[in-house]
Parts: C-alpha cells; structure tokens; sequence
C-alpha cells in the first residue's frame, strides 16, 4: 500500500486549466520580452496606458503605493513568506511550506533571469526592468496561497480556477499598479511580472508533489522491506 503525505498543492482538477494559463502566459512573457528587448524606453502600450506627462501617485495613494513597494522588498517579502510558512508548518503541512518557499522563491528567480536576458531599463542603463520582480513575486504568493486554500476546502474545478485566477488577478493590478504609480516600472514590466508568476507557480507545485510523493513511496517501500 502506498500512502501519501499530505494533499496536493496542486489540485488534480486545476491542473488542466492552469497548465492552459501557464502556456499563455509563458507566451506573452516571450513576445514582450522580444518586443523590448534592450530597449530603454516606453512603448507605445505603455505610453497609451501612462502618458509621459503623467505626474507620479500622489498622497495619499503615494503612500499606499510605497506599503505595496515594500512588501516587494527583500525585507517585506522574506516577512510574508516566514509568516506563511510558519502558518503551514503550524497546521502540520510540511509539503505546502516548502511549495510556498519555492513558489515565491522561483518566481523571484524567473524573474531576475529575464531582466538580464531581455536587458531592458528604466531610468538608465543600470536599471533592468523587464519584468517586474516586484508583481512576479506578490502574484506568486498570492497563487500559492489560492492553491492551499483550494485544496483545503476540496473546491471544484470551477470555483477553484475562479479562486486562483482572482487571486492573481487582484494581487498582480494592486502591486503593478504600485510599481508604475511610482515610475518604477512600465505597465508592460508590471504584465510580464504577473504572466511570469502565472508560470512559475503551477509547474513548481506539480514540481513539488512529485518530488513528495516519490519520497513518501520510497519511504513506504523501505519500511515494507524492512517488515519482511
């Protein structure tokens, strides 16, 4: 008898519909990362979408904006991921704290390789910007946190896609709209940040239960042979 550790954090009935998403979405983060590669300045996406005449946020949204910056920042970011995993390891779900640690981490990953492949800059040369970091990684943890939810809750296919998607979807406009309300990004980097997570994030979590389950059935093995 083979047994399995814990639930899956990538719910079989989600499966078809994110690997869907995940296809699309791997294919706007190359056609925009072509589209401006190297290049320095904003599109004509951007432009329609910011004009260069726009002013920056200002209070109180600015501050509203900078809170979100933050919790994109490397000590913002590592807080909510050490709070998120400590609520995992409370509840005793070992396997979803460390999807959680390769989720967000990944996508961080992803994303920081991108930037130096496409080379794409904001405000000079040494500014990457190609795609957000900042909405890889709050898209990411949102998906993974939609993911455990839909999983303890035994949603259906439906309403566990109609999660999952509105999670990514309030998550990656709240931080992208903070990214380029403080000139940080252009809305294109901000679109390549959230379709980067909506990547990263599935094949991590199939990623992870295979590993798991491999262990466990290993384990199970070990302990047979050993009864013998």
């Amino acid at each position: 008898m083979t047994g399995r550790s814990a639930p899956a954090v990538l719910p079989p009935s989600l499966r078809a519909w994110l690997g869907l998403t995940a296809a699309l979405a791997a294919l706007v983060v190359v056609v925009l990362g072509v589209r401006y590669a190297g290049h320095g300045e904003p599109g004509v996406v951007d432009r329609w979408i910011i004009p260069p005449t726009a002013d920056s946020v200002r209070p109180p949204w600015r501050y509203v904006a900078l809170a979100m910056d933050f919790l994109g920042e490397p000590v913002g970011a590592v807080s909510l991921v050490v709070a998120t995993v400590t609520g995992c390891l409370l509840f005793r779900r070992p396997r979803a704290a460390v999807f959680v640690v390769a989720g967000a981490g990944g996508a961080v990953g992803a994303g920081t390789l991108l930037k130096h492949l496409v080379g794409r800059t904001i405000h000079g040369d040494d500014n990457l910007s190609y795609p957000s970091g900042h909405t890889a990684f709050f898209t990411a943890l949102a998906l993974v946190l939609a993911l455990l939810v839909t999983g303890r809750l035994g949603l259906g296919r439906a309403a566990g896609t109609s999660l999952v998607l509105a999670a990514a979807l309030v998550a990656g406009a709240a931080m992208g709209w903070a990214q380029v309300a403080l000139g940080a990004h252009y809305p294109t980097d901000a679109l390549g940040g959230w379709c980067t997570a909506l990547v990263v994030v599935p094949a991590t979590a199939w990623l992870v239960d295979r590993a798991a389950d491999r262990i466990v059935d290993r384990t199970a093995a070990t302990g047979r042979r050993g009864l013998r």
